[in-house]
């Protein structure tokens, strides 16, 4: 401890003897005179991480902490790389937007003067708007590059940066890895270009969005049953994020009448003051939303995280009472639907394909199967997805994807999950379903009779620090040396190790590869009678996650709840068979 406390020391006198701003050395200053030297640590100990995905972290002054100088250090690497890979171009271009957090205003505008200090035109949108509309903006600019300052639902100490290439898609290989080899180049903070030329930093306003709008409706596919259904009531909340003006807009140009906000939680806001977390995926998000609802008697409820990527959706049972829909259920709501109605429209042509994610819903394969669409598996990430499409393109036709974590791309318009779209979608769905006297918990149900009911769990386990770390890696290699013989009850019969990309049928002892261009640290266990375990350690958090689904029968509507306490017993015994509770 004495040891890191030093180096740890020398590290922050080097911030206050640098050419850093008088602010940040007060702060550091603060950090090395206070006698508790937690903070002074945690801010030092390391550098902040560009990683594949980008930046993120707490925000305050220090090498582990996000910053002008840490993101100006991303932001200087990626600008040398773009200058490299791009040196035959007498023009470069990049998109430069921002979220709701503390700071990210700030952030932007610092990254738009270091882009145009290296010759590049930065086009800083004027103000915050959704991660989606960055990735539209990046293809109809024919940008170069892009980034977003956004922590998407992180709690509001966090923020963060995501970059993007020249197809509006977050960075895959090699330019990935890249840019962080830029990144580390980036040793002192007068590496760092601050000061660029202002006729270089372009602003983008409203045109852009309307663009944006004109592109999400073109993916209607029921305009009619909109316009018979356009009184629809919809509560919409943007939790205090970057969809406040652009989720009514976009849903007023569908067709839509009779929106309803949330006015609390359309105030704009980093430090998110009505809910815990910022996060569509936790019930506490959707509460007041929820309420406003029942208060005016709406039909649907959707909200978004505060960068616009992600949807939340709450919809009336048969006792009338709002019920949240999971994930996977919203992705199949949306697949099923794009995939029959394209299908009755005609549009289908044996070329299109959707995609998922591995831990997503097995379902969205059956609906595709079923329909002569195919269905490609990639990891857990968007950028995967978008990397189908941008290989398929030309060649191939993407009706849609999505993962069990509340993103989905309904069209190809952009290159990154959408929450705009996806609500205008589900909204259309409500609109359709209302048309046809259903509701869409009753065509939720109706989907299950066709294809099968399911049920889904995740169970996250925490284990921090570095003894933490390696409880989690002796259960990955637990698991991969001595994978269960039978889970709930029925025989694993396909085990897919994905560190290796073999799948392996353990009852007849073969084994084929999985095509998929790189290897992570994923298991999965399949059971013949429909279940499947998917294990990961997370990339981001001290965690290992298991994902859970069983299928059962389910014949008729009021098959519903019993299906669902059969599955539930089911991954109640998968989890006992694992020893995880």
């Amino acid at each position: 401890m004495e040891n890191v406390l030093e180096k740890v020391k020398d590290k922050a006198q080097k911030w206050l003897d640098g050419a850093y701003d008088e602010q940040t050395k007060n702060e550091v200053k603060r950090m090395l005179d206070n006698p508790d030297a937690t903070d002074l640590i945690d801010s030092f100990y390391k550098d902040l991480e560009f990683g594949t995905g980008g930046l993120r972290g707490i925000m305050g002054a220090g090498s582990n902490r996000m910053n002008r100088y840490t993101m100006g250090a991303a932001t200087q690497g990626l600008a040398n790389y773009i200058n490299k890979e791009f040196a035959h171009l007498s023009e470069k271009k990049v998109v430069i937007g921002h979220d709701c957090r503390n700071n990210s205003r700030l952030f932007a505008e610092t990254a738009a003067k270091i882009f145009a200090a290296n010759g590049i035109i930065a086009f800083l949108f004027e103000d915050l708007r959704p991660t989606p509309e960055i990735s539209f903006a990046i293809r109809n600019l024919s940008c170069q590059s892009g980034i977003i300052i956004t922590a998407s639902h992180n709690p509001k100490e966090y923020n963060g940066y995501k970059a993007y290439w020249n197809d509006g898609a977050q960075i895959i290989a090699p330019h990935d890895k890249n840019i962080i080899d830029e990144v580390k180049k980036i040793s002192t903070v007068d590496k760092i270009k601050f000061d660029g030329d202002e006729n270089l930093v372009k602003i983008l306003g409203a045109e852009m969005d309307q663009l944006f709008i004109e592109a999400v409706k073109k993916i209607t596919l029921n305009p009619e049953a909109i316009e018979r259904q356009k009184d629809l009531k919809i509560v919409f909340s943007p939790i205090h994020g970057t969809t406040v003006k652009l989720v009514p807009d976009a849903l007023k140009q569908f067709g839509f009448t009779n929106i309803i906000n949330v006015p609390e939680q359309d105030v704009v806001s980093g430090v998110f003051p009505t809910v815990i977390s910022p996060n569509p995926e936790e019930p506490e998000a959707l509460k007041m939303a929820i309420e406003k609802a029942i208060a005016t008697d709406a039909e649907l409820v959707a909200a978004s995280d505060p960068d616009g990527d992600r949807l939340g959706i709450a919809i009336r049972n048969d006792k009338n009472e709002f019920i949240l829909v999971n994930g996977n259920q919203t992705a199949l709501l949306l697949t099923w639907y794009m995939v029959s109605q394209w299908k009755e429209r005609g549009l289908l042509t044996g070329k299109e394909f959707i995609v998922k994610t591995i831990v997503t819903s097995e379902l969205l394969k059956s609906v595709a199967e079923k329909n002569s669409i195919e269905c490609f598996d990639v990891y857990t990430g968007f950028k995967w997805i978008a990397s189908i499409i941008r290989e398929l393109e030309g060649s191939k036709k993407y009706i849609c994807g999505g993962e069990e974590s509340y993103g989905f791309l309904p069209g190809d318009y952009v290159r990154d999950k959408d929450a705009v779209g996806a609500i205008c979608m589900i909204a259309e769905i409500a609109a359709w379903a209302r048309d046809q006297g259903k509701t869409l918990y009753e065509l939720l149900k109706d989907i299950y009779i066709e294809y099968g009911f399911s049920q889904e769990r995740l169970i996250s386990i925490v284990r921090k620090g570095k003894s933490g770390a390696d409880e989690i890696k002796e259960m990955m290699y637990q698991l991969r040396n001595t994978p269960p013989v039978s889970l709930g009850g029925s025989a694993v019969n396909l085990v897919k190790d994905y560190s290796v990309l073999k799948a392996i049928h353990p009852i007849n002892q073969t084994s084929s590869t999985i095509d998929l261009p790189e290897k992570s640290d994923v298991l999965q266990f399949f059971t013949e009678d429909g279940s499947k375990v998917s294990v990961r350690p997370s990339g981001t958090e001290p965690k290992i996650k298991f994902y859970f689904e069983v299928k059962t029968e389910m014949k008729s509507r009021d098959q519903f709840e019993a299906a669902t306490k059969v599955a539930q017993a089911k991954i109640d015994q998968i989890v006992a068979d694992l020893k995880l509770e």
